[in-house]
């Protein structure tokens, strides 16, 4: 089954970090994606801009209205994500913890996926 990983952080408290760490933990990122496309579970992953480079787009007012950001105020933003294909979701529950960036303070969403084009 597919699952995709949503990788969330705090962009303020990511930035906040000396670059020397960042740098560490992003190695250790490329490690990770170069093992899981080693064991043949990674199918394909991408990093986002930060926040301020996002648009939201909703219908109201009779229209299309495109605004600034996010489409929600959260403390944790979207950062990127990764599509695994695992056997079960007790193995994407196992990749997704040793996602480096956990140790700052990011979060990772696991779900399954229902289809994909």
């Amino acid at each position: 089954m597919r699952y995709m990983l949503f990788c969330c952080s705090n962009e303020a408290h990511w930035n906040a970090l000396p670059e020397e760490e960042r740098d560490a933990i992003m190695r250790e990122y490329g490690e990770w994606i170069e093992a899981r496309r080693a064991d043949g579970t990674y199918l394909r992953g991408g990093k986002l801009h930060d926040t301020p480079a996002a648009r939201s787009i909703r219908l109201a007012e009779g229209g299309t209205i495109v605004r600034d950001g996010p489409f929600a105020e959260t403390k944790e933003q979207i950062g990127g994500f990764h599509i695994l294909e695992c056997e079960s979701e007790d193995q994407a529950l196992a990749l997704a913890e040793m996602i480096p960036t956990l140790r700052a303070g990011a979060v990772v969403e696991v779900r399954p996926m229902r289809w994909e084009h």
